[in-house]
């Protein structure tokens, strides 16, 4: 039984209560609490690993200084609530047929895991998944990060209008800690093939955030999360994202039809010109580098030194980047290239809905992206 003096007038016969008032007040104070630290709040300042005003030098004691945190505002809302509900209880004389107390899965509170996960599975399940979804949280702020839709040193949004640059996010933040890309394109590919890949970025992103001393600690917590963060982001990030803006991604996938090539661009930053640099500053380039790690794969199976083991696994492993340069040049070909020409405008008051589809079998299909409205 939960009952918020709000609700009083939804019942003409039940009378105000003010002894409910101070406790209601600060269960919704622990509400929006809660609510801004998730990035689709408009109050959305940081991820609450960042949130503090002394922060920890590791991640694992970030975490632990997170979850004690989290902890304590479950533990209040339940007190509060019960209170609450003791008042009324004894207000009026229902002690025989109700009870004030209320089941921790029923404290909706994200941070706390029994209402988030629901209680079918353990406690240590539950704190599992805890953790993972506060390290993808992490992992997607820092996203945000790069393309300076946030910033770690100004809270909110920084770049949230049609076709903004650098220079406007330089305007907001003159001196940041961690600079956002100039072009607005993340290469999301396995393996290090460009500096500003999405997995390097985010190293540099961790170096900022927790330094460089604690640094390799830093990441294997994350790892020991999530799994490693590479494969992370080739295979699951984009699929997070849509279920955070429920598939209507802030950040768009171009990919390749089995994925070979994968970059980010974020919608809000996106010029007519952003495929173009795409495809000059990446695809092709990366196009490049696989037709010379084939020729290298090529040396290396015919090299007299090397036994039938290497030499075979030479072989295979030249087919599979010959295949990968046959579906990129096609798909430049076909897609990219053409797309670029077109040079298309978009307008963001149109919605994802109206402006993803325009890019055809440039962009990662989502499934179900026209079922619902915007």
């Amino acid at each position: 039984m939960t009952i918020l003096s709000g609700d009083l007038a939804k019942y003409p016969t039940v009378t105000r209560i003010p002894a409910v008032d101070a406790p209601v007040e600060r269960m919704c104070q622990l509400a929006k609490i809660d609510w801004d630290g998730e990035e689709t709040s408009w109050d959305f300042n940081a991820p609450a690993l960042l949130a503090f005003d002394s922060r920890a030098e590791t991640l694992a004691a970030a975490y632990a200084q997170l979850r004690a945190r989290w902890q304590g505002m479950t533990d209040e809302m339940r007190r509060l609530e019960e209170e609450n509900n003791r008042v009324f209880v004894n207000a009026y004389g229902l002690q025989d047929e109700l009870t004030p107390d209320v089941p921790i899965e029923e404290i909706t509170l994200t941070c706390n895991p029994a209402y988030r996960y629901g209680i079918k599975g353990t406690e240590d399940e539950r704190e599992a998944r805890l953790r993972a979804d506060t390290m993808t949280e992490f992992l997607h702020y820092a996203v945000g990060c790069m393309f300076g839709r946030y910033s770690l040193d100004a809270p909110g949004l920084i770049l949230a209008n049609q076709g903004e640059s650098l220079a406007d996010y330089l305007a907001r933040v003159a001196a940041p800690s961690f600079v956002p890309g100039a072009n607005n394109v993340v290469p999301v590919l396995d393996g290090d093939w460009f500096p500003d890949d999405i997995t390097e970025r985010f190293r540099q992103f961790l170096r900022v955030t927790f330094g460089e001393e604690r640094f390799r600690e830093n990441l294997a917590f994350i790892n020991a999360q999530i799994g490693d963060i590479g494969k992370y982001f080739t295979n699951k990030f984009y699929e997070d994202h849509l279920k955070r803006y429920k598939k209507r991604p802030i950040y768009w996938m171009f990919a390749s039809p089995n994925g070979t090539f994968q970059a980010l661009i974020y919608m809000h930053r996106y010029r007519p010109d952003t495929v173009s640099v795409l495809l000059n500053d990446y695809l092709r380039e990366f196009i490049r580098k696989l037709e010379a790690e084939r020729v290298q794969l090529d040396k290396q199976s015919n090299d007299p030194a090397i036994n039938q083991g290497q030499r075979t696994k030479a072989l295979k492993a030249t087919g599979v980047v010959a295949k990968q340069v046959a579906e990129l040049i096609e798909w430049e070909r076909d897609v990219i290239f053409p797309l670029a020409q077109k040079k298309i405008e978009i307008d963001l008051d149109d919605g994802v809905k109206a402006n993803y589809p325009k890019f055809g079998a440039a962009l990662k299909p989502i499934k179900g992206l026209e079922a619902a409205d915007d």
